[in-house]
């Protein structure tokens, strides 16, 4: 009781808010208690929906977090929370929206708030160029991770010490991030396969440049201020790997409602909980505590961009999602305690 009240009275104290801001929109839009209520049952339900899709990057932000100093980890989950929340879940759909349909970001907004359905038809229309960019960015994640030639501890030996072998091949993750790209668009509809490779390719060079900004800042630790350099470009990678995760359930979102406010608030909400998780594994060195914990976790960011592609073709509901990625942190959790038990006997050996 007493981490939950350290940890995340922020975060209940913010989404008690959120609840009662989501009544309000509801009330007027429907002009009945009971379309208020109904809008704060569906933004709980998004808050849940989103702690359970993003679990998993609370255990891929703790390996970065642990990186950055105490200064830029307060600016984690204050600046980058309203990044998080007004930028990532109502700005940046708002400019998606817009490009779509040759809208400024008022224009946008304006239909966002006055014509939700056909907002929300313009947001599902390009659902496979944010699945490319964000399914693109997020296996470059995970193959970084596990095409790491200097990666020693394994999981499973048996695939990830042949990824790691491969990843002595240079940039073989973005080869076969390439690859997989276009034998994704070969599936899809002509007027579509143009598009959503261009996306994948955005999704590319938006890793490469977070990355190659991130090794610019830290390059040197003679110069002054490196690890303020340093949290910079950890913090920017950070963001860009919230956006990939909550591109789909931004999509997913409107399975439950069409206003993007909502919506808004209620994924907001389940971010600052993932953001409040992550400090918390940082503090607690969860991640030394669970040996395989970390490894669980990018085996469900694969599988995340693994889903992102086949919901261009297949409908795979958010709660599948989350659970996928539950499955792997439960399993690696699990193995993690397993290893540990038998320390003591291989010790004694």
């Amino acid at each position: 009781m007493r981490l939950f009240k350290e940890y995340f009275t922020t975060s209940l104290l913010l989404t008690t808010a959120g609840l009662a801001l989501a009544a309000l929109i509801g009330f007027r839009y429907t002009g009945s208690s009971s379309g208020a209520m109904q809008a704060v049952l569906i933004t709980a339900i998004l808050v849940l929906l989103e702690i359970s899709i993003s679990f998993d990057n609370a255990v891929v932000n703790a390996t970065v977090l642990k990186e950055m100093s105490a200064v830029w980890q307060r600016r984690f989950l204050t600046w980058g929370m309203a990044i998080a929340v007004f930028g990532m879940r109502l700005v940046f759909p708002l400019l998606i929206v817009g490009m779509s349909a040759r809208l400024s970001p008022w224009q946008a907004l304006r239909l966002a708030a006055l014509a939700p359905d056909r907002y929300a038809a313009i947001m599902t229309g390009v659902h496979h160029q944010v699945a490319a960019f964000g399914g693109a960015f997020l296996l470059l994640v995970t193959l970084k991770y596990f095409f790491d030639a200097e990666k020693e501890q394994h999981w499973f030996r048996c695939i990830e010490a042949p990824l790691t072998r491969l990843g002595r091949q240079e940039s073989a993750e973005v080869g076969v991030t390439i690859a997989l790209l276009m034998a994704v668009s070969s599936f899809l509809p002509d007027r579509e396969s143009l598009s959503f490779l261009l996306a994948g390719l955005g999704g590319i060079l938006t890793f490469l440049l977070v990355e190659g900004l991130g090794t610019a800042l830290s390059a040197s630790e003679e110069k002054m201020a490196s690890a303020h350099r340093a949290g910079i470009g950890l913090f920017l990678y950070l963001e860009v790997l919230d956006a990939s995760f909550s591109f789909d359930g931004v999509i997913g979102a409107f399975a439950l409602t069409t206003n993007i406010f909502i919506i808004a608030i209620g994924l907001g909400c389940g971010a600052m909980f993932v953001r409040s998780l992550t400090v918390l594994m940082v503090d607690l060195g969860t991640l030394n505590e669970f040996r395989y914990l970390e490894h669980g976790a990018f085996y469900a960011v694969g599988a995340l961009a693994m889903v992102m592609f086949l919901g261009l073709f297949l409908h795979i509901p958010e709660l599948v999602t989350g659970l996928i990625g539950a499955a792997f942190i439960g399993l690696s959790i699990r193995s993690s305690v397993r290893y540990r038990r038998q320390q003591p006997l291989s010790a004694t050996e």
